[in-house]
């Protein structure tokens, strides 16, 4: 995969000199992509929209069938109109579509990797972020670390609803979806759980009423349906902002999410009545989303900075989570996790189940005495999670017989009242982290930049809702 994103980049910067922007070039790739990955996996498109139609063609006609195709895809009704919706061709010279048809020719797509179109978007993402190139703003949730989320959330839909929640199937669901990243990982697990044998009766409802989703950026959700769609799924993933946007009704029984780090945007409150705690915060807002849209006895596992564990008003939003669902386990994530996307943000992630009050919450530090992740020398890897998996236990909810192991280990509990004599806020340590004393092994200056700008960035929030408070009190008392 590391090749070919280098040559599908290398490729990018002759585009530049045929006005296609870097972001273009990327939505034109996912366009060309899927329809040879329809074509090797032998899934039906419109008639003349074929891969080797595209492959037969060159000069001029290249140009105009390219167009013909997507808008006769874009007019499809049902998922396919959906994935294509508003695709117009970008491409002024037909010899640099041909060599792009014949790059994505040389390669057989499907037998890499189940989710290959969102790695090499990803892979180009990381380029981008890596050379400082526009448009690598948006970064994107490591494969091993969702693989080690979804290996304990276990979301398997052939559950009886009944045994989960009340409703009309085991629903899987990610709020904050980019490329679908956790809802393949989760059809992943399901195919491996069952040898992807799947019961015939079952199969329909997986197909067309398991997978959950919503993004706010057109790309990456064009992504994540042509991902599930290229594997028989029928997903319904909404386009639009997740927290600013009013409850739809829908409810799911697993939520797992990597929610957007950051306060870009985030001016103001959302005028949401389910949401208790007001604040512009827009990770505490997610967190009152998934409480709200998580089917009672449902479970959920989001991906969180430090900031928000002890910050503004994480207490009350805590507070309130523990007293509606059970918080029982909080995963303290390895610096550098997310490079090259945001090398400075400190993360975690936390597993909770709607119904039963919190009484007790186990920390693992996946990140003292752990040397940072860099892109080359130490790539996260499966074994960074190793420990986490085996202590989190088999069960989904967090219920299996743990372990203590004391104030020299990762995995420790920590009763109720000591974190409501904290204010409900989970900064919660215990290991010394001689790493930070090792001249050697301490952050590189930009990712201690980077990590000043997001503490900096909390403050501000911080301040924004003081002084929305003030205002608003200012109005009252005129």
């Amino acid at each position: 995969m590391g090749d070919i994103v280098g040559k599908l980049w290398g490729f990018c910067h002759t585009l530049r000199h045929d006005g296609i922007d870097y972001g273009d070039y990327i939505e034109q790739l996912t366009y060309l992509l899927f329809l040879k990955m329809a074509d090797e996996k032998g899934v039906a498109v419109p008639k003349g929209c074929a891969w080797d139609s595209l492959k037969a063609e060159s000069g001029v006609a290249l140009t105009d069938h390219y167009a013909a195709v997507l808008r006769k895809l874009r007019e499809e009704k049902g998922l396919l109109g959906d994935i294509f919706a508003q695709s117009m061709p970008r491409f002024n010279n037909p010899v640099n579509l041909k060599r792009v048809i014949n790059l994505i020719d040389e390669d057989d797509w499907t037998g890499m990797d189940v989710d290959v179109k969102g790695a090499a978007f990803e892979g180009l993402l990381e380029k981008a972020a890596s050379e400082g190139k526009k448009g690598a703003g948006q970064y994107f949730t490591p494969r091993v670390l969702i693989q080690a989320i979804v290996n304990v959330m276990q979301p398997d839909p052939r559950l009886p609803a009944g045994r989960q929640a009340a409703g009309t199937g085991f629903t899987v669901c990610d709020p904050a979806c980019g490329t679908g990243g956790f809802l393949m990982c989760a059809y992943e697990w399901l195919l491996g759980a069952t040898r992807g044998a799947l019961d015939r009766k079952d199969w329909d409802r997986i197909k067309k009423r398991t997978y959950y989703g919503q993004d706010l950026v057109p790309r990456p959700r064009r992504l994540a349906l042509m991902n599930l769609f290229l594997h028989g799924l029928e997903p319904r993933i909404y386009l639009g902002d997740t927290i600013y946007e009013p409850d739809r009704g829908e409810r799911y029984d697993c939520i797992l999410t990597n929610p957007p780090f950051g306060t870009k945007g985030a001016n103001q409150a959302p005028d949401r009545d389910d949401f208790t705690i007001e604040t512009s915060n827009k990770q505490l807002n997610f967190v009152q989303h998934v409480m709200t849209v998580l089917k009672p006895g449902g479970r959920a596992a989001m991906v969180l900075p430090d900031n928000c564990l002890f910050e503004g008003k994480a207490g009350e939003v805590f507070k309130l989570l523990m007293q509606d669902c059970n918080l029982h386990t909080v995963l303290r994530l390895p610096r550098g996790t997310f490079t090259p996307y945001s090398q400075g943000v400190k993360a975690n992630v936390i597993f909770f189940q709607k119904g039963p009050a919190t009484e007790q919450v186990w920390i693992f530090d996946a990140r003292s005495n752990v040397p940072g992740i860099t892109k080359k020398d130490r790539p996260l890897t499966a074994k960074h999670f190793e420990e986490f998996v085996a202590c989190y236990g088999k069960d989904p909810n967090g219920r299996s017989k743990r372990k203590d192991l004391g104030a020299t280990g990762r995995f420790r509990s920590f009763p109720l009242d000591e974190i409501k004599a904290r204010d409900y806020k989970l900064d919660l340590t215990w290991l010394k982290d001689d790493s930070l004393e090792d001249s050697d092994e301490l952050p590189e200056p930009q990712d201690l930049a980077a990590e000043a700008i997001t503490e900096l960035e909390a403050v501000v929030d911080d301040l924004r809702e003081i002084v929305a408070l003030i205002e608003k009190e200012a109005a009252v008392e005129n």
